[in-house]
């Protein structure tokens, strides 16, 4: 069978570990960062949390900040993706967009643990401007376009009064973020009666009701 000999059990097992690999250095990556920060952590944990070599890490990374980057990527960036292909072809009313649109960041972003993103480059962006400077670019204002875009949709189709579209956007993510930041830091330490999924609804629904034609 020559060079198409299928596999045995133990070879295959390994093609399958070491196509794992980035994905496992990745995740451990995020729960590290998310844990104790992008400055404190180092290579070798990260190597360790994934169960591998720290040369195994430089084998697919060259340095913590294209860990970082590409961390970015695989776990924020294909959900931004996907809100921009649904804003695309959504035909309901733009209110209804908004609210499915929130709900899946609650549930994909904001109930993982990659929630904790935000919070990391905000307390680290000080001493790492390149970071800051990579996630404002891929992320932030990508997504701050792209509720431009949604507002900018509900004022054309006549459901939104005339507003300032750009600072608009930022009033209706800035509650999102937050909850991202309170969940990875004073959460754990409030006892009242706080429910994110009520929070963020509360928010939208004054939000929308702000935005309505009158």
């Amino acid at each position: 069978m020559g060079k198409h000999q299928l596999c045995n059990e133990d070879s295959c097992r390994w093609r399958r570990r070491k196509e794992a690999r980035p994905g496992e250095i990745l995740d451990a990556a995020l729960e590290l960062f998310t844990e104790k920060g992008f400055a404190a952590t180092k290579l070798t944990e990260v190597a360790a949390r994934a169960g591998v070599s720290k040369g195994t890490v430089y084998l697919y990374f060259d340095s913590k900040e294209a860990l970082f980057q590409e961390m970015v990527k695989e776990t924020l960036l294909p959900h931004l993706e996907q809100a921009e292909l649904r804003v695309g072809s959504h035909e309901g009313s733009t209110s209804d967009l908004m609210h499915g649109l929130c709900a899946h960041w609650r549930n994909n972003i904001l109930n993982t643990r990659s929630a904790g993103i935000p919070k990391l480059v905000i307390a680290e962006a000080s001493n790492f401007p390149e970071m800051a400077r990579f996630y404002m670019e891929k992320v932030v204002n990508r997504g701050t376009a792209l509720v431009e875009r949604i507002l900018q949709r509900g004022v054309d189709k006549g459901e939104f009064r005339e507003m300032d579209i750009a600072n608009t956007a930022r009033a209706v993510l800035a509650p999102m973020i937050f909850a991202a930041i309170y969940d990875h830091s004073l959460r754990p330490y409030d006892d009242g009666p706080y429910d994110v999924g009520k929070y963020l609804d509360s928010h939208l629904h004054m939000i929308l009701d702000g935005l309505k034609l009158r």
